[in-house]
């Protein structure tokens, strides 16, 4: 009868091995797939970056073209100013962190939404041709941020999914790879609103 012990050695060796190359198989899974998170991120930014840039021309628009109301612009100033502040490291996309960048937006957007429908009561205004084309810019960029919203999610999702399946779930946490924060829908969240029809165009 064979000792078996003479091939615990190469046993050994063997199983070894085939760790090592489940470990740099996950690593090499999972480096791609957190910067394909990390490029969707930058992608969501800088639609952000784009609203706020078209916030600022409303706001210079109105206050030169309007016997504007005084508290709604600074409400949007603050507003502007503090999602400024709400930056988030695309190494450390949290669901603490996306959560309050997600919140810091949103108060952004409801009070630009009001300083749009107070512009409504002002005729010079509705009748600017470049106050007309702010509007229309800043409905394309709500779509163009529904959307990078929605691949960034699609790509947050498919990380989380392979790092808890198993053996991923075990390696992960030891080459630093976490799941990652997306974006919760709220009611409507989905679709970007109608800018033209909410005020009245």
């Amino acid at each position: 009868m064979t000792d078996i012990r003479k091939y615990l050695p190469i046993i050994l060796l063997g199983l070894v091995a085939v760790l090592g190359m489940s470990m740099c198989s996950t690593y090499n899974n999972l480096g791609p797939m957190e910067e394909g998170v990390k490029s969707k991120w930058s992608e969501v930014e800088n639609q952000y970056q784009r609203r706020m840039d078209l916030i600022d021309q409303v706001v210079a628009t109105v206050k030169a073209g309007a016997n504007y109301e005084k508290t709604t612009l600074e409400a949007v100033v603050q507003a502007r100013a503090s999602a400024t502040q709400v930056k988030i490291d695309a190494n450390n996309l949290t669901p603490d962190a996306i959560k309050n960048f997600e919140q810091s937006q949103n108060a952004l957007y409801s009070t630009m939404k009001s300083l749009l429908m107070v512009s409504e009561a002002y005729p010079n205004l509705k009748a600017n041709q470049g106050f007309l084309d702010l509007q229309t810019q800043i409905e394309g960029t709500e779509n163009r941020i529904a959307l990078a919203r929605r691949n960034f999610n699609d790509q947050v999702n498919g990380f989380n999914a392979y790092i808890r399946r198993f053996p991923t779930n075990l390696l992960a946490g030891v080459f630093g790879f976490t799941p990652k924060g997306y974006f919760q829908s709220s009611g409507g969240a989905e679709k970007a609103p109608d800018l033209n029809q909410k005020f009245g165009q």
